[in-house]
C-alpha cells in the first residue's frame, strides 16, 4: 500500500508499544511523523531511527491531558510539514482495580488520559483538518470498549467513551474528516506497568504468553490510514488468536 505516502501523521504515546510501532510502520509507508509523548529521550531515538532509515520525522514532548500541548503539537505539524492528514491518539493508561477499593486518583487518571486526551487530540486537530478539508482521526480503544471485565470497570469506561466519540465525530462530519476505532487485545506493551493491585496485575500478566507484538495494530492503523478518500474504515478489533474475550 502507498496510500500513507506523503501524509502527515501525528502520532500520541510514540515513546513506546503502539505508538512506536505505528510511527515506524507509517515511516516505512512515506509518511511524515510528528511523534508525541513526555518522555522526549525516548522519543529522540525513535526520531533518530526513523532519520537513518530515510524517513521524516520530529518528536514533540508533550502531555495530552494539556489542551495547550496538544494545540501545540498540530501546530508544529503544520508548520514543520506544511499540514496534518492523521491524528492519532493512542496515548492511553490502564490501572485496573476493582470499583469497591475507590482508588479515585487512578480512576482521575485513566479519565485524563483515555477520555480528555482524546478530547483534546480531536479539539487541537480538527480545525487544522476542517480548514483543509480532509483529515483521519485514528482513536485507540480497547476490546474492553466492547466488553465489560471484573477489576477494569473504569478502564473499561474509558474505553466505551472512546468507541463513542469515534462515531459521534463520524456521523457529525460531513465525509471530510474519517474516523477509525481500532480495538486492540492483548499486546505487548507496557500498559501492565500501571497495574497497582497485585492479583490484578499477575492475572493481566497471564496473557503475556499470549499477547501479540504491537506490530500488528500497527499494520492494521496503516491500513485504514491507506484507504482511498473516499473509504472510512470506521473499526477493527485485532487481539491474539488465542485470546477467547
Amino acid at each position: 500500500m502507498s496510500g500513507a505516502r506523503d501524509k502527515v501523521v501525528v502520532i500520541t504515546g510514540a515513546s513506546s508499544g503502539i505508538g512506536e510501532a505505528t510511527a515506524r510502520v507509517l515511516s516505512k509507508a512515506g509518511a511524515s511523523i510528528v511523534a508525541v509523548a513526555r518522555r522526549k529521550d525516548r522519543l529522540d531515538q525513535l526520531v533518530s531511527d526513523i532519520e537513518a532509515s530515510g524517513g521524516k520525522a520530529i518528536a514533540v514532548e508533550a502531555d495530552v491531558t494539556s489542551l495547550d500541548d496538544m494545540q501545540r503539537a498540530a501546530n508544529t505539524a503544520k508548520d514543520t510539514f506544511g499540514k496534518l492528514d492523521v491524528w492519532v491518539n493512542n496515548a492511553g493508561v490502564m490501572p485496573l482495580s476493582p470499583v469497591e477499593m475507590n482508588r479515585i486518583d487512578e480512576w482521575t487518571w485513566m479519565v485524563d488520559v483515555n477520555i480528555k486526551g482524546v478530547l483534546n487530540g480531536v479539539a487541537a486537530a480538527q480545525p487544522l483538518m476542517r480548514e483543509r478539508g480532509s483529515g483521519h482521526f485514528v482513536n485507540v480503544s480497547s476490546v474492553a470498549g466492547h466488553l465489560v471485565f471484573p477489576g477494569a470497570a473504569v478502564y473499561c469506561a474509558t474505553k466505551f467513551a472512546v468507541r463513542a466519540l469515534s462515531e459521534g465525530i463520524r456521523m457529525e462530519s460531513d465525509g471530510s474528516i474519517r474516523v477509525t476505532n481500532i480495538s486492540p487485545g492483548a499486546i505487548k506493551t507496557e500498559l501492565a506497568d500501571h497495574i497497582a493491585v497485585p492479583e490484578i496485575k499477575e492475572g493481566v500478566k497471564q496473557f503475556t504468553d499470549i499477547a501479540i507484538d504491537a506490530d500488528a495494530i500497527a499494520e492494521a492503523i496503516h491500513y485504514a490510514v491507506a484507504q482511498p478518500a473516499d473509504v472510512d474504515v470506521n473499526e477493527m478489533i485485532i487481539r491474539p488468536s488465542k485470546q477467547p474475550l
